[in-house]
């Protein structure tokens, strides 16, 4: 889908504020609501819009601890990542995971109930055998910043 300047602008806002309404959002991109509407619906359709949701803090809900952990597996096979990330979608534990290049192979982002859990939760990773050779640990102390509602400024039309 080729995007122009409204698309971009639509993106913007609704990363900001996905909950805006039809006119609202119309207003502030300067187009009547029947054709920013239908913008939005495309861009959903399309599937660069993926979704809205509320951005909850869950450790704010029950207090817990967030912890970055580093993954490298043994081997790197399709099947062996395959194993492994079917179960990372198993795992409530983990909120996010990503697949990375240049050293690990993996970097999650796991909230548990406290370092008891958290330690309990990979020892049950590394029991089942899913490839993982090497964990690293890091428990997060203070969120600096949240993503999800940035919009990096080199995206332009």
């Amino acid at each position: 889908m080729k995007l122009d300047r409204y698309d971009v602008g639509i993106l913007r806002i609704l990363a900001r504020e996905g909950r805006i309404t039809k006119s609202r959002l119309a207003e502030e991109i300067n187009l009547s609501v029947s054709p920013a509407w239908e913008r939005v619906r495309k861009l959903e359709e399309s599937g660069i819009v993926r979704g809205y949701h509320a951005d909850i803090d869950w450790t704010a809900v029950a207090k817990g601890s967030r912890i970055v952990v580093e993954v490298t597996l043994s081997r790197h096979t399709a099947q062996d990542m395959r194993r492994f990330e079917e179960r990372v979608a198993q795992a409530d534990e983990i909120v996010q995971c990503f697949a990375t290049g240049g050293g690990v192979d993996y970097v999650l982002h796991v909230v548990a109930r406290d370092i008891d859990h958290y330690q309990r939760f990979i020892d049950s990773l590394l029991v089942e055998e899913l490839g993982i050779e090497r964990y690293f640990t890091y428990i997060v102390t203070k969120v600096v910043k949240r993503g999800g509602d940035g919009v990096p400024d080199w995206i332009d039309v």
